[in-house]
């Protein structure tokens, strides 16, 4: 299998990840299961084998994305990448399923990180190191518009991806759907919630943290139980994503001491 370091792509979520190239490498990464993160592949070249990528890819809900054949031949070192690559994740997905199962081997109710397209493999990274010392259980992330857990999430992590489940889903709100369902509260983070300080956290937790942008997307909003908010005092309006999410997770870390 062909395969090597990227390190000049300059898209979110794709730096310094394992690259893999040609179409036989491309067809038996998914055939093995291997988690991908995204397919590249030039638009004029996508018939016979590269069609099979394509439609494999579907079935297991992998992004393709369309790309110069240029850039192809700049990530792949001017090999012979027959017009696909695939950028690899540097460790296996959990479910959610195996997130929910984490908490219950543990006999702790839920605490879950749900981030909405967070696009900084360095917010990424942070989010789950922070997580991981602040006893979540999991981290939820897209397939699409979303870091993946890539070299520069887990070096930033500084581990802490190796402890921490991280599930890709391809609907962010049937995820929550199902959390709810299964009695979890949904807090999300955004502006005009109610102060942080000012909010009980309760039961299972799922805490839902914004783009760095644009937030919360307005559907996700709307499946939120409660919307929480860090007053600003200075002149700047908001927190690096990061920053946010750390201060949320260690004021749920408070209050569930406190009521334990």
């Amino acid at each position: 299998m062909k395969e090597h370091q990227n390190n000049n792509s300059n898209d979110p979520g794709e730096e310094s990840q394992d690259l893999l190239y040609g179409r036989n490498s491309v067809i038996e990464a998914l055939k093995s299961g291997r988690s991908l993160d995204c397919i590249l592949m030039v638009p004029a070249e996508q018939k016979g084998s590269l069609a099979k990528i394509v439609a494999m890819a579907r079935e297991k809900g992998i992004p393709v994305k369309e790309t110069a054949q240029q850039r192809l031949d700049m990530l792949c070192g001017r090999e012979n990448h027959q017009g696909v690559a695939a950028f690899a994740a540097v460790k296996d997905y959990a479910s959610v399923e195996d997130i929910l199962q984490a908490a219950k081997d543990k006999n702790e109710p839920p605490f879950i990180i749900v981030c909405d397209e967070i696009e900084d493999p360095h917010n990424l990274g942070a989010i789950i190191r922070t997580a991981e010392g602040a006893g979540v259980h999991g981290v939820i992330i897209p397939k699409r518009r979303s870091a993946g857990v890539n070299h520069t999430v887990y070096k930033t992590s500084a581990g802490a991806c190796e402890y921490m489940p991280v599930a890709k889903v391809s609907n962010l709100v049937a995820a929550i759907d199902g959390l709810k369902k299964q009695g979890l509260w949904i807090y999300g983070a955004e502006m005009n919630g109610t102060p942080y300080y000012r909010q009980g956290f309760d039961g299972g937790v799922v805490l839902v943290i914004g783009s760095e942008g644009k937030g919360i997307s307005r559907l996700l909003q709307s499946k939120c139980d409660f919307l929480v908010s860090l007053p600003m005092s200075g002149k700047i309006n908001s927190l690096n994503a990061s920053v946010a999410a750390g201060i949320l997770m260690y004021e749920v870390v408070r209050q569930k001491s406190v009521k334990g």
